[in-house]
């Protein structure tokens, strides 16, 4: 088990995604996108393999949840900056974790 405090070290915020593209230099299918997390944090890039589920188009405008407090981590010639979170399908699929109602950017959660 871990305690409240570890899991308080985990830094998970909301964000707005403002661009997405895809990613074919990647090894898995993956889209590139570009997240806004508000004034303190600002805008952070991260890679996610959400191709099965998301089109490009629609995830403009979305809001997501990320850890923020993960090294930067490179995929390909892509610097992912944070890692989006989400739940895998029954077919392991990658479905998003957001909120179910709009929050301010950078949100942190509780």
């Amino acid at each position: 088990m871990i305690s409240y405090d570890d899991f308080l070290k985990v830094d998970i915020r909301t964000g707005t995604v403002i661009e997405a593209e895809e990613f074919p230099e990647a090894r898995r299918p993956a889209i590139k996108l570009r997240i806004d997390f508000g004034d303190k944090i600002g805008v952070k890039k991260s890679s996610a393999q959400i191709t099965q589920h998301y089109d490009i188009a629609e995830l403009v405008g979305k809001q997501i949840c990320a850890v923020v407090n993960f090294p930067p981590k490179q995929i390909g010639p892509f610097m992912s900056e944070v890692l989006v979170l989400g739940f895998s399908d029954d077919d392991e699929h990658i479905v998003l974790m957001a909120p179910d109602k709009k929050v301010p950017n950078g949100s942190r959660m509780h």
